[in-house]
């Protein structure tokens, strides 16, 4: 069983930046890929990057790419995102995930999510 914590979700301005943290439990988050979806209003969960286990390779949804890093710190078993140039449509419910593979988007385990907000 992995439990994921999300935090560092919150009310920012358009143009801002922001970082998520994820909190992850057990003994081998190193061998864990990681990432994060989120989801709108009104809106299907949206994958948005991901990162792998030894290598650090990352991969990035189209419509983030270029504004948004995934990163990992193993040591204290957590996975960041950060997002720059924020804009009022970032706005969305933000999930950590364990996926079952790099190359697959699909995930087994989730956090509870993180509410960003984003103000015109």
């Amino acid at each position: 069983q992995v439990q994921l914590v999300e935090s560092g979700g919150g009310l920012v301005q358009a143009g801002d930046s922001l970082t998520l943290s994820c909190a992850a439990s057990g003994r081998t988050f190193s061998s864990y890929v990681m990432g994060w979806f989120r989801q709108a209003p009104g809106k299907e969960r949206e994958f948005l990057a991901s990162i792998s286990t030894s290598t650090g390779a990352t991969n990035y949804a189209d419509s983030v790419k270029g504004r948004v890093t995934v990163s990992r710190d193993n040591a204290k078993n957590t996975v960041y995102l950060q997002m720059n140039s924020l804009k009022p449509e970032d706005t969305a419910v933000y999930y950590c995930a364990k996926f079952r593979s790099f190359y697959s988007r699909e995930a087994d385990y989730w956090g509870q999510g993180t509410q960003v907000t984003v103000s015109s």
